[in-house]
């Protein structure tokens, strides 16, 4: 691992590795983007290997940082992914992605489940509060006074008709039946996850949350995608 940067005001490479795309920037100490976000597809078959070189398409030319964040799309346990359904390939499992991260650029590094650096990103700290990410899938991530509770995986538990939450409101279920039904679905899951939780608010985000459309409950909030990159820097600020 590499030794964490003796500067009083480290910049922060944020990364967010999706399903669909590979995304990131450059933070300042205060979480400011210093760079434009870059993207690139999502290699398929997205083995950690190809996933990795075409991280390196998007970071080099960013320029210097200090220090590494990055979400990843399944359960990650003390930077080691333990599930990564929406990459496909069984070689994620075990996977010690924040080492793998540090040595390839030579900068200390966390990761952590996608939707949690998203919530690091925008909850305030009081009471219960709860992430859904609308994307390839479905993320989740609990927050209890400003704590992140790890592993929270509801996507993938069952919710109705023989699918999971994930089937339900994923970008497969969107693309078969359209923005209008697929938009009363997620209400659905709102209502279900508000019953789970009982949170004081919850904050939609996710590349497929600029579909939602209508009046949604007075506690839910939608935030902007780029969260998921701007939450890098409370993730170091954690702990």
């Amino acid at each position: 691992m590499a030794k964490v940067a003796r500067n009083a005001a480290p910049k922060t490479l944020a990364i967010d590795i999706g399903g669909t795309g590979l995304k990131a920037l450059v933070l300042s100490p205060k979480g400011d983007p210093l760079t434009d976000r870059a993207r690139v597809e999502t290699p398929h078959p997205a083995h950690p290997e190809a996933v990795l070189e075409a991280l390196d398409t998007i970071v080099k030319p960013l320029g210097a940082f200090d220090r590494i964040s990055c979400g990843f799309p399944g359960v990650v346990d003390e930077g080691v992914v333990r599930t990564a359904p929406n990459l496909g390939t069984e070689e994620w499992r075990d996977f010690p992605l924040a080492l793998a991260l540090s040595e390839r650029y030579r900068r200390p590094a966390r990761a952590l489940n996608d939707a949690g650096v998203q919530g690091h990103g925008v909850v305030e700290g009081k009471g219960t509060e709860l992430v859904l990410t609308l994307g390839t899938g479905m993320g989740c991530a609990l927050f209890v006074r400003g704590r992140y509770v790890p592993n929270v995986e509801l996507a993938h538990h069952p919710f109705r008709k023989g699918k999971t939450y994930e089937e339900w409101v994923g970008k497969k279920a969107l693309d078969e039946v359209g923005k209008k039904k697929w938009n009363k679905r997620v209400v659905e899951v709102l209502a279900q996850a508000q019953a789970l939780f009982n949170p004081n608010v919850v904050y939609v985000g996710g590349g497929n949350a600029k579909h939602l459309k209508g009046k949604l409950p007075a506690n839910v909030r939608t935030t902007e995608n780029i969260a998921g990159l701007l939450g890098g820097i409370a993730l170091w600020e954690r702990d």
